[in-house]
């Protein structure tokens, strides 16, 4: 028997296990009526406990990492083969909802744990992550867990502090962590052949297009910057409209001028101001500053940059035209992280066994896969959401995709340890 064919019945149990542990970790909380899990919190510590005791009940050895993820292998055919990484983040947001991060974790566990059933030993072992840190909630820099793993934390990073003034270097102390073996996370690049990653989609496309599951094309990059229009305050009632310099009224020219631009460019690109503040902010004073954020994204660099030297160039000829000045600051950058082509293939075949067709789609949102493609290749696999919501309580998914997901995702990692990638 193919260790991959999890039948239905076997999958529907598997998903209803994953549901029932979802919610097990949504109520390890730092907030009683709400879900907030950070980054070398006491919560934390919980949910990793409570994962490492799923993952040795199916059938890994386990261990927590030198930055704090948890870890589990299931041993190859050979000892000391390379390992196929399943995995995704414990971590959340601020009052989150309960799938994001930790469905792509369960559902790996229930991936292994098929196979150990089945008493079944691959060409490459198979490793589960639990990322400790992706969001970024608590120090505000994304990927540590990941980017521990991958050996790209900068030394830096030790200084930043969290809103209570800890720094990472003391989080790390109070977690039972030292900060002084944190490369002892990085894996060496024979360890790992590839990485795949099964996530929540986080926005309404597979819903729209009535499909459980669909292939990462590429994880968007993303410019977020700090904008300002300055021009001059003045009275509201005496200064006639044909004098004014009104940065507010810039500003506004502008925000409809990104989402008009930004639409025609293409399905996708995406451009958001998601803070606007004007100064003095008085009901009877012409704003002489407006300060506004934009964070633009997608899937590939080119045309991600295009737009943005666009959109800029238009606000500058905005600023111009009505006697303000324009000024940008650019606080974030990431590179658009290109799913391995081979990798996609295989995963859109595991798909369309399962529900008929795959349907590809960018990732708009960040994940642990983008700190780990710079050594090997990754993939991603979609799951619908409700409404596309998430990183909010009303975050949802189906027992019956989720079914769909872990049965897709078994034949994946199957096919795959058991016919090493090569990258593309």
């Amino acid at each position: 028997m193919n260790p991959a064919a999890m039948t239905p019945d076997d999958a529907r149990a598997a998903a209803e296990r994953v549901m029932a542990r979802c919610d097990e970790l949504a109520a390890i909380s730092e907030q009683p009526d709400a879900l907030t899990r950070v980054y070398l919190s006491p919560e934390h510590k919980r949910a990793n406990a409570l994962a490492g005791d799923w993952m040795r009940e199916a059938g890994m050895t386990v261990w927590q990492d030198s930055v704090g993820n948890i870890c589990g292998r299931y041993e190859a055919a050979t000892p000391d083969a390379p390992a196929l990484l399943l995995g995704s983040h414990l971590d959340t947001v601020r009052d989150a909802g309960r799938y994001d991060g930790m469905l792509g974790v369960l559902t790996a566990i229930e991936t292994v744990r098929h196979l150990h059933q089945q008493n079944a030993r691959l060409p490459l072992a198979i490793e589960v992550v639990g990322f400790g840190d992706e969001e970024g909630t608590r120090f505000g820099i994304t990927l540590l867990g990941s980017r521990g793993l991958a050996g790209t934390w900068p030394g830096d990073w030790l200084e930043q502090e969290d809103q209570q003034g800890t720094r990472v270097v003391d989080a790390l102390r109070e977690f039972g962590l030292d900060p002084h073996r944190l490369t002892d996370a990085a894996r060496s690049l024979g360890d790992i052949a590839a990485y795949l990653e099964l996530h929540i989609e986080q926005g309404p496309c597979l819903e729209k297009a009535d499909q459980a599951l669909g292939v990462v094309t590429a994880i968007n990059g993303a410019r977020r910057l700090n904008c300002t229009f300055t021009g001059q305050a003045g009275h509201a009632g005496t200064v006639p409209m044909t004098q004014r310099r009104d940065a507010l009224a810039g500003a506004a020219e502008w925000m409809i001028d990104i989402e008009r631009t930004t639409g025609e460019t293409g399905p996708e690109l995406v451009a958001t101001v998601g803070s606007l503040q004007c100064k003095p902010g008085a009901v009877n004073v012409i704003p002489g500053q407006a300060k506004l954020t934009l964070d633009v994204r997608g899937p590939q660099e080119g045309p991600l940059e295009a737009l943005l030297d666009e959109l800029l160039a238009r606000a500058r000829a905005i600023a111009e035209r009505r006697g303000l000045t324009f000024q940008a600051d650019e606080f974030y950058r990431i590179a658009a992280t290109a799913c391995d082509t081979g990798l996609q293939h295989h995963l859109a075949n595991a798909i369309t066994e399962v529900q008929g067709s795959a349907p590809h789609l960018p990732s708009g949102a960040g994940h642990d896969a983008i700190a780990l493609a710079d050594h090997w290749p990754v993939a991603m696999l979609f799951v619908r959401c409700k409404g596309g919501i998430s990183h909010h309580p009303a975050e949802s998914v189906t027992t019956d995709d989720v079914a769909l997901a872990i049965r897709a995702y078994a034949h994946a990692v199957t096919n795959l340890a058991s016919e090493p990638p090569s990258p593309s």
